[in-house]
This record gives structure tokens, C-alpha cells and sequence, in this order.
């Protein structure tokens, strides 16, 4: 394998974790796992792209600081929200904010980010936070179990049990009806996010 070959695949890993995905398994993890912290996931997408700048410049390293290109703010057309459709098959955030991402084929534009949704929805009164096995997490609030979001037990092979907030038909598209709200969540100084701490 060349030393371009090992960079390519450490960017896949770490885009994939960046995304919530177990790289050795292709599944997505839970939404407790440390792997969904803002902060790590931040460092992961940063790590991504300064693998793909090098990788784009034939594996050498510039010589200053990389320029990081800037990219647009997400959004979508109203023909593009048109082409959403819900999921009857209950979905995580993080596969929410992807799909939701994908109606926008534009390389040159951000990505939805899941912790805007969940900020939005923490703001709304949907989910609330509290502490599971030490870790601050959100959970649904009676109103957003009447919405549509969800706890579901699962078990994984590695890390045995553990829960998943999901997200049904109903609450997909109150988000999509709402999505300039959250959208605009990215635009707001940090300090006045109400999740700020909920989602580490």
C-alpha cells in the first residue's frame, strides 16, 4: 500500500467517524457514544480536510498554514425541500441531518449539522437534557414523544446495550417545515446555542 493509499483510507475513517459511523463496521454508533461529542466531531471533519488538502497536493504538506476553503452556508431551494420524503422507518439525527444534507449536491456548500436539529428541537421543548451512566445526553420530553422522537434499546456486539433517540415520519418533517429555524442556529454566536453543553 503507497503512503497515499494509508492517507486516503485515514480520511475515510476519520470522515466516517466525523459522521457517527464506526469505520470498522459501517454502522452507525449511538447517539451517547463519545464519538458524537460536538467537539470531537469538529476535530474529526478538521483532520478530514487537511487529510484530503494533501492527499489533492500528492501527498506533501504545504508549506504554510492550510487554507482552509470556505464554504457557503447550507440551504435549500424551496423545489429542493419539495423533494424530501420522510422516512416511515424511525431515523437517528445524525441520518436525518445527512439526508437532509443530500437534497443539496452543492460541493461547495456546508452540510446540515445534527447538533443544529437538536439544539432546535431543545429549544422548542421536544428534547431535555439530563445524565445517563455520567454523561450529559437529551432525551425526548413528554411533547416530543407525542411528536415522534423516540428511545429505542439496542446491543452491540462491542459495546453491549445502549440506547438511540430516534426520530419518526411525523417529527422528520415538522423539522423540514422548520428547517429555516435550525438552519439559522449556525448563524448565532456559540454562547447563545441553548445545547451547548446538552450535546457533549
Amino acid at each position: 500500500m503507497t503512503e497515499l493509499e494509508i492517507m486516503e483510507r485515514a480520511r475515510l475513517y476519520m470522515e466516517k467517524l466525523a459522521n457517527g459511523i464506526n469505520p470498522l463496521t459501517d454502522e452507525p454508533v449511538g447517539e451517547d457514544d463519545v464519538i458524537n461529542n460536538v467537539r470531537l466531531s469538529r476535530c474529526f471533519f478538521y483532520v478530514t480536510d487537511v487529510l484530503r488538502q494533501v492527499i489533492e497536493n500528492g501527498g506533501v504538506e504545504s508549506a504554510g498554514p492550510v487554507a482552509k476553503k470556505k464554504k457557503l452556508p447550507f440551504s435549500l431551494t424551496a423545489e429542493q425541500r419539495a423533494e424530501f420524503v420522510s422516512s416511515q422507518t424511525p431515523l437517528s439525527v445524525t441520518e436525518l441531518a445527512k439526508r437532509i444534507s443530500r437534497l443539496c449536491e452543492n460541493e461547495n456548500m456546508k452540510g446540515l449539522k445534527y447538533d443544529n436539529i437538536r439544539c432546535w428541537l431543545l429549544e422548542c421543548g421536544l428534547l431535555y437534557e439530563t445524565e445517563v451512566n455520567g454523561r450529559y445526553t437529551l432525551r425526548p420530553t413528554q411533547n416530543g414523544e407525542c411528536r415522534g422522537i423516540m428511545v429505542e434499546q439496542r446491543v452491540s456486539p462491542s459495546k453491549g446495550p445502549y440506547e438511540v433517540v430516534l426520530y419518526d415520519a411525523q417529527i422528520q418533517q415538522l423539522i423540514m417545515d422548520n428547517l429555516d429555524a435550525v438552519i439559522a442556529i449556525s448563524n448565532r454566536p456559540r454562547t447563545e446555542t441553548a445545547c451547548e453543553q446538552a450535546g457533549n
